[in-house]
């Protein structure tokens, strides 16, 4: 009985977390850029996870964040013939958050799935590197490879910028309180140095007197392979007219945080159909 009391105490506190869940993701993303041949492919594809939350304001209008850790990577060992002379590499973790609107197309009250769409803003936080000769670690952002920094009119870039998350998806309903799924997400991004290229070489003595050797080693990477100089200062190094994204697919899961079990005992109704979902925003 004491519980019982204690419940519907503090039941108006989580009344309207009925429409509330916990969200996890998890799938693999790969990334698009200069280091990359096909735009869409997941050959060199990194494990993602996210975890997050969402709210149901209506049968159709969701609001979602999610916390996602990445990896992203490519290599031009894989691309091709220009890219294989090239012989540039990279890796970055991602760290993101974002924070989205979702549109279902079907109301959970007549179906129990649903495809959606959701867009949104996002901050992300990368940091590129690759291994030398050597297998060390080297961080690149502080190398500016392509002048950035020290050439005029030539900014560094920012490891935490923004992005704009989108994608789609659909969505099965297990039962009231559950949820799984497959989305498909892209983040259009605001840099073209995601992988640490972008335009052209800078000039090799410029480079070494502003960086040391190991910019100049690390900008240009062809010599490991055939031995050819140093290419001339304005030499095409990467595709300026694009920017860098990345994107993934995965397996979503949302449970809601008061469950219909909770209700049973609060003496209230659960709103249980016998063949429909129900949504928590429009059930009576």
């Amino acid at each position: 009985m004491k519980k019982l009391i204690v419940l519907l105490c503090f039941f108006p506190l989580f009344a309207g977390a009925q429409n509330l869940y916990l969200s996890a993701r998890l799938g693999m993303a790969n990334y698009q850029g200069d280091l990359k041949a096909k735009s869409v492919s997941f050959k060199q594809s990194k494990l993602l996870g996210s975890l997050g939350a969402r709210y149901d304001f209506s049968e159709h209008i969701s609001a979602r964040s999610y916390l996602s850790l990445t990896s992203l990577a490519a290599d031009d060992k894989n691309g091709t013939s220009f890219m294989q002379s090239r012989n540039l590499s990279f890796k970055t973790k991602i760290f993101e958050w974002e924070l989205t609107g979702q549109y279902s197309l079907f109301s959970f009250n007549n179906k129990w799935w649903s495809p959606y769409v959701f867009a949104g803003i996002g901050l992300y936080h990368f940091k590129p590197y690759t291994q030398d000769v050597n297998g060390n670690k080297v961080y690149l952002q502080p190398l500016s490879t392509e002048g950035q920094g020290f050439l005029p009119g030539k900014k560094n870039y920012s490891l935490t910028q923004f992005s704009i998350p989108f994608g789609l998806g659909a969505e099965y309903s297990m039962n009231e309180d559950m949820r799984v799924g497959l989305e498909f997400g892209y983040r259009k991004l605001f840099t073209d140095y995601l992988d640490d290229v972008s335009s052209t070489y800078v000039d090799q003595a410029a480079l070494l007197a502003a960086r040391g050797q190991t910019a100049v080693d690390l900008a240009w990477r062809g010599d490991e392979k055939t031995g050819a100089p140093y290419p001339a200062a304005g030499t095409t190094r990467g595709n300026d007219k694009l920017n860098d994204g990345y994107f993934y697919i995965g397996f979503t899961y949302a449970i809601r945080l008061v469950l219909d079990k909770y209700k049973d005992i609060a003496g209230m109704p659960s709103g249980k159909k016998a063949k429909k979902s129900g949504c928590p925003a429009t059930r009576y």
